[in-house]
C-alpha cells in the first residue's frame, strides 16, 4: 500500500454462495478511513466483477484505491484490470463513497448504478452542490450560528467537495428492480436520500446506514428531502426484518458487524437517549447551535458542522411530533433580518412522551 498514510491491508471475506469479497481501505479525508469493496463471483453462467463504492477522490484516496485493487487482484489470483469490472454500485450519494468516480470512469466500461434519489448527486453534481450550499447557508442562520463562524463552516463544507466532476450513470436501482444478478438492494433513506444496503448471499454491504462503533450521522430533512431522523429510524427497522439471515455486515467505515440485530438496537438507543437529553435541555429555550454545543462539547473542524446537523435532526424529529414550540415566534414574524430560532419543550404527559419515545 501507499506508505504516505500507512493504509491498512486489504481483507478477504467469502459468502455462503461462493463469492469472494475484498475490503479495500481508503483514506477518504484526513482522519476518516473508509472502504470500497470488490466482489468476484460466477452466478448462473455470468461473471460478476463488482466494485461497491469508490472512495472520495480526495488526497491519496485514488492511490489507495489503485493499490488496494492491485492487492485484491493478487490475492484472488486473477488477471483483472479496471476494464474487467462489470458493475460499479454506489451505496449512497455522499462524496466519500462516490468521489472516486471521476478517476475511475475513464478507466472502465463497467455499468454504473445508483438509487434514483441520489442520481443527481453523481450526474449534476455542480448544481447539487450549489443548491445544498444555499440551503445550508440559510440553515446556519436559523440554527443561531454566529456570522463569522457561518462563513468558516460553509468554506469547510465546500473545500472537500471541489475535485469531483459529474459523470454518466448507466442505470438506477429501482428501475432495475432493486437487483443486479445476485446483488439485492433495499432503499434505506435517512442518512442519505438514496441510500441502499446491498445483500449478496449472507453478507450485507451497509454503506453508512449501519456502522460498528459509531452512530451514523443524521441531518435534518429541512436540508435534503428523504433524510432526517424519522426516515432513518424507519429504515433501520426495515433492515432489521429484510436482512434476517445475514451473517456478516460490511460497512463503509469501521469494523465488520457480526451481530446486525444487536447493532441496530444499540444505534436506536443512542437516538432515544439523545432525544431525551434535548427534551431536558429545552426546559430552557435554546437554538440548535446551543443544543449542539451542550450535546457534543468543544468539537473542531468539520465535526462542528456534523454536530450541528445531528442536533438539528433530533430537534426536527421532536418538533414534528408536537413536543417543541418556537419560543421567539413574534421576533421571527416581525424582524426584518434573518433571525435564529429558539425552541422550548412543551408540557407533555408522561404517557404521550413514553409512546413517542417507545417508537425510537
Amino acid at each position: 500500500m501507499n506508505s504516505v498514510d500507512s493504509s491498512p491491508a486489504v481483507r478477504r471475506f467469502a459468502t455462503e454462495g461462493g463469492a469472494d469479497i475484498f475490503q479495500i481501505p481508503l483514506l477518504a479525508f484526513p482522519g476518516l478511513w473508509g472502504y470500497a469493496y470488490l466482489a468476484l463471483l460466477e452466478n448462473e453462467g455470468q461473471t460478476y466483477r463488482v466494485l461497491i463504492d469508490t472512495g472520495s477522490g480526495f488526497g491519496n484516496s485514488n492511490q489507495h484505491l489503485e493499490d488496494g485493487f492491485a492487492q485484491a487482484v493478487e490475492m484472488a489470483g486473477l488477471p483483472i484490470a479496471w476494464n474487467d469490472l462489470t458493475h460499479i454500485l454506489i451505496t449512497h450519494g455522499h462524496i466519500d463513497h462516490f468521489g472516486g468516480l471521476s478517476y475511475l470512469r475513464p478507466r472502465t466500461a463497467a455499468s454504473l448504478g445508483v438509487h434514483e434519489l441520489d442520481l443527481r448527486n453523481l450526474t449534476n453534481y455542480e448544481e447539487r452542490l450549489t443548491v445544498v450550499a444555499r440551503q445550508l447557508k440559510n440553515y446556519l442562520v436559523d440554527a443561531g450560528v454566529p456570522g463569522e463562524q457561518r462563513v468558516s463552516m460553509l468554506e469547510t463544507y465546500l473545500t472537500t467537495k471541489q475535485l469531483y466532476t459529474s459523470v454518466r450513470v448507466d442505470f438506477t436501482f429501482e428501475a432495475a428492480g432493486m437487483r443486479v444478478g445476485p446483488f439485492e438492494m433495499l432503499h434505506v433513506p435517512g442518512h442519505c436520500a438514496g441510500h441502499v444496503v446491498i445483500r449478496l448471499h449472507d453478507v450485507l454491504f451497509s454503506g453508512d446506514h449501519v456502522l460498528n462503533e459509531t452512530s451514523p450521522h443524521q441531518s435534518p430533512e429541512l436540508l435534503t428531502l428523504s433524510t432526517g431522523l424519522d426516515h432513518y429510524l424507519k429504515s433501520l427497522e426495515r433492515v432489521r426484518s429484510w436482512a434476517k439471515g445475514v451473517r456478516l455486515t460490511l460497512g463503509g467505515h469501521k469494523q465488520p458487524i457480526l451481530d446486525l440485530e444487536r447493532r441496530i438496537e444499540e444505534i436506536r438507543l443512542v437516538h432515544r437517549d439523545r432525544l431525551e437529553k434535548i427534551l431536558i435541555l429545552l426546559e430552557t429555550p435554546y437554538t440548535v447551535h446551543e443544543i449542539s454545543e451542550a450535546l457534543f462539547g468543544d468539537v473542531q473542524g468539520y465535526t462542528v458542522l456534523l454536530a450541528l446537523e445531528e442536533a438539528g435532526a433530533h430537534v426536527e424529529y421532536l418538533y414534528q411530533r408536537g413536543l417543541l414550540a418556537i419560543e421567539n415566534l413574534l421576533e421571527l414574524k416581525n424582524s426584518p433580518e434573518p433571525t435564529a430560532i429558539r425552541y422550548r419543550c412543551l408540557p407533555c404527559g408522561v404517557d404521550d412522551l413514553g409512546k413517542i419515545l417507545s417508537l425510537v
